[in-house]
């Protein structure tokens, strides 16, 4: 049986997940925003290790619930063994989603970075809020890729150098046609949560600026979370991109942009990064 991929990304997600939002803000979209103030039954699609759980559970009313369901079985006894001495009445369940029928008997259908991976998204948050109960919500936080990569500040290095943000955004709008995957879908979702019959339908941008300054003491983690991998083998990579859709001298220069960022920013150089992920709600 083919492995699961995000069964081996445990720690990744773990890092990447720590750049996006000060709990400060999580905490105000929940009391201000939201207006949760009585208990709530939360499903989670896609949940991973539960990271939204542990974000959201200690700050919601005492007596929530909380339903994490995720098609990696690693991903699922990872979270179990997080959240099993923690004070939360929880659920984990290895499966995929797109399987499940749930009644609508939710106050809140969530998910993070989920949708981008869909090749059908529609057809996701439909379940969403098929599982949702009246005038419950549903919410989705996911990224919109090329204004994540317009994010960054390399200290010493040119950005156009390292990230040649016009190629990319032809990469993603090529890989959408293609295969219905959608990195820059969190931008669109406030159309699609009203095309869906969605009300009182918004978006909000996590705030987050993660500082990496080794002139300060700059924290390590900051840095093991922001650095950036080797392409790999460069004739394996850029026959990838030519399936994507680029050219010869695009997928060349994208492989050195890489490879140049991977061995330029290394623990001595300065960096800031907003990963600026949207929040999307509605009220089903």
């Amino acid at each position: 049986m083919e492995s699961y991929y995000w069964d081996q990304q445990v720690e990744y997600l773990k890092q990447s997940t720590s750049l996006y939002y000060n709990d400060d803000y999580i905490e105000f979209l929940v009391d201000r925003v939201w207006k949760i103030h009585r208990p709530v039954k939360i499903v989670d699609f896609g949940c991973g290790f539960g990271h939204l759980g542990l974000r959201l559970l200690p700050l919601l009313p005492a007596g929530s619930e909380y339903l994490g369901i995720d098609a990696g079985t690693k991903l699922i006894e990872h979270a179990k063994a997080l959240f099993r001495d923690l004070p939360y009445r929880t659920t984990f369940i290895a499966g995929d989603f797109h399987s499940f029928n749930m009644e609508a008997k939710y106050d809140l259908a969530v998910c993070h970075g989920v949708l981008l991976h869909m090749e059908d998204p529609t057809s996701v948050l439909k379940k969403m809020i098929d599982c949702v109960k009246k005038d419950g919500k549903v919410i989705a936080f996911e990224p919109h890729w090329i204004s994540n990569n317009a994010s960054f500040h390399f200290e010493g290095m040119d950005q156009s150098a390292v990230l040649p943000l016009g190629q990319l955004q032809e990469l993603f709008e090529r890989d959408v046609r293609r295969t219905g995957k959608d990195g820059n879908i969190g931008l669109k979702l406030p159309l699609y949560f009203n095309r869906l019959g969605l009300s009182n339908v918004q978006c909000r941008m996590s705030d987050r600026v993660n500082i990496y300054d080794p002139a300060a003491a700059g924290e390590a983690s900051i840095y093991e979370a922001m650095k950036f991998s080797s392409p790999g083998d460069r004739t394996a990579f850029i026959r990838s991109l030519l399936e994507r859709g680029m050219s010869e001298e695009e997928a060349a220069r994208q492989y050195d942009c890489e490879q140049s960022l991977a061995e330029r920013f290394t623990p001595s150089t300065a960096a800031v990064y907003a990963a600026g992920m949207k929040i999307t709600y509605g009220t089903v």
